[in-house]
């Protein structure tokens, strides 16, 4: 594939993942808004616990099924041979069912250690008992997605999340209203059913041939997806585990609002960058596995995945730290004033965020298991120290501090890593990205701080739109206007670019 069809599929992949998550993106932020209006900052605090609990045990159930499924979905369907798909998809369903109960069941079982651990005391083990469906629901909805995933469905991937959004909000908030802190359980139990009801609609129009799966063929298939499985649960586990103490930490340092502050800035900061790490999740680890033996070929596309989603990422992080106090109101309330500090501290590490992500997928598409292990063990566990730190000394800004401290951190060390490995380099046209970023989010920082807050959104909107021009120029440059036009119109954006010739893309 040359360059340019290879930052055309990227841009295609992204504009898919990334229309579905702007329509998502406006339904949640209704459903957001509305919840932090009920609830304020003490329900919100308690809604992201609850969240990470269900999650930290999903992981921990689901045993890495997600990818390790998509994985072997992927392979199945590369062999073109139709009962190995078969048998591959049936374990995927059987498994999934499986762990969901078995995880329900455990989880309902230790609901009041749960609760003492999470909050001190059990007053909450009734809600962490209901909470007890939400992961059977979620195991199996893992499943489902990775099947679509596997079989590189993205289209139907992208329907899903904003159907299943949309009726989880519709039918949901009441249970919010009527109930208020005692709803917010009934509430996720909810949307996570319409989830998985909405998930099967999709996975059930996926073929497949009917066949018998004798036990032992599917003990050995099931080994072989849980064995490829215990990397990816190890990270999952290390991520969500982590999020859980820092949470803990929060509310036992600053109080269970300040926990509502610290999930709010955390969930916001990830609003624009989502889709830009969700596409590289869907479609291209599944490409940068192909290429995994070629180490040329590997990091050409690791360069040309980052150059594209730096150019996507950059105007919208600026956007939102120039922003933050007016996104702050806009999704959630005028009560939630200390998140965006934290916010405003932390932009600048997702921004390194998305310029490392692509590096760490080499250790993944190369089978890495034990290295990709140690550096995520070493990149989280500075992270949860940081922020014990940056609580200490700073407070709940601290946070903030920390977590674009541990992007810093992190970069670094897959960067050392993947040299290594693959001898690796950015180009040149991603360091200077990387640096012109760095700058520009440095100079919006200092001005939030520095100014008053009109004129630091003057000056932060000022480098969003020259940031913006900037960026778009390069993409047309790449594809073509009428290709980012296509783009444009899939992310639902009302707005073109004049077509005045064809520009042959530029690779590096």
């Amino acid at each position: 594939m040359s360059t340019e069809a290879s930052h055309r599929q990227i841009l295609k992949s992204t504009s898919i993942v990334g229309g579905s998550s702007v329509i998502t993106l406006a339904i949640r932020m209704i459903g957001t808004k509305v919840l932090a209006l009920l609830l304020g900052p003490l329900g919100i605090g308690l809604l992201g616990l609850y969240d990470n609990i269900v999650n930290l045990a999903r992981i921990i159930s689901g045993l890495g099924l997600g990818s390790s499924g998509v994985r072997q979905i992927a392979a199945a369907a590369g062999s073109g041979d139709q009962r190995v798909i078969a048998t591959t998809v049936t374990t995927l369903r059987r498994i999934s069912l499986f762990l969901g109960i078995a995880g329900a069941a455990v989880l309902f079982l230790l609901r009041e250690q749960v609760s003492w651990i999470t909050f001190g005391d059990t007053t909450h083990s009734r809600d962490i008992g209901v909470l007890s469906l939400v992961l059977l629901f979620s195991v199996v909805n893992v499943g489902q997605g990775a099947l679509l995933q596997g079989m590189r469905r993205i289209g139907d991937l992208a329907k899903m999340n904003v159907i299943g959004a949309f009726c989880g909000v519709l039918l949901s908030i009441p249970a919010v209203y009527f109930w208020k802190e005692r709803g917010i359980a009934i509430y996720l139990v909810a949307s996570s059913a319409i989830a998985v009801f909405v998930s099967w609609m999709y996975a059930r129009r996926v073929r497949i041939e009917k066949v018998e799966v004798p036990w032992r063929s599917l003990a050995n298939e099931a080994r072989g997806m849980l064995k490829l499985g215990v990397v990816f649960l190890f990270s999952a586990l290390l991520s969500v585990g982590a999020l859980y103490i820092l949470r803990v930490l929060v509310i036992r340092q600053e109080g269970p609002e300040a926990a509502g502050q610290f999930h709010a800035a955390n969930a916001l900061s990830l609003v624009y960058v989502s889709f830009i790490l969700q596409a590289m999740g869907t479609d291209f680890y599944p490409r940068l596995t192909a290429a995994a033996n070629d180490n040329a070929k590997c990091n050409q596309l690791v360069n040309e995945q980052t150059e594209v989603s730096l150019l996507l990422c950059l105007p919208g992080v600026l956007a939102t730290l120039a922003f933050a106090p007016w996104l702050i109101r806009l999704f959630y309330s005028g009560e939630f004033g200390m998140a965006v500090e934290i916010l405003c501290l932390q932009v600048a590490g997702m921004f390194l965020r998305v310029a490392s992500w692509p590096m760490g997928f080499i250790l993944m598409a190369k089978g890495c298991g034990k290295t990709y292990a140690c550096t995520e063990f070493t990149t989280w566990t500075a992270y949860v120290l940081m922020v014990w730190g940056g609580l200490k000394w700073f407070g709940l800004p601290g946070t903030g501090m920390a977590f674009t401290a541990s992007y810093v951190f992190t970069s670094v060390l897959i960067y050392c890593v993947v040299m290594k490995v693959s001898g690796f380099r950015w180009t040149r046209r991603n360091i200077q990205l990387v640096t012109l970023g760095v700058l520009a989010l440095g100079t919006a920082l200092a001005a939030h701080f520095l100014l008053p807050p009109l004129w630091a959104a003057a000056v932060g909107g000022l480098l969003t739109l020259v940031a913006g021009l900037g960026c778009l120029k390069v993409l047309v440059r790449m594809v073509g206007a009428e290709k980012v036009n296509q783009y444009l119109r899939k992310l639902r954006l009302p707005v073109s670019i004049p077509v005045v010739g064809t520009v042959a893309a530029k690779g590096e």
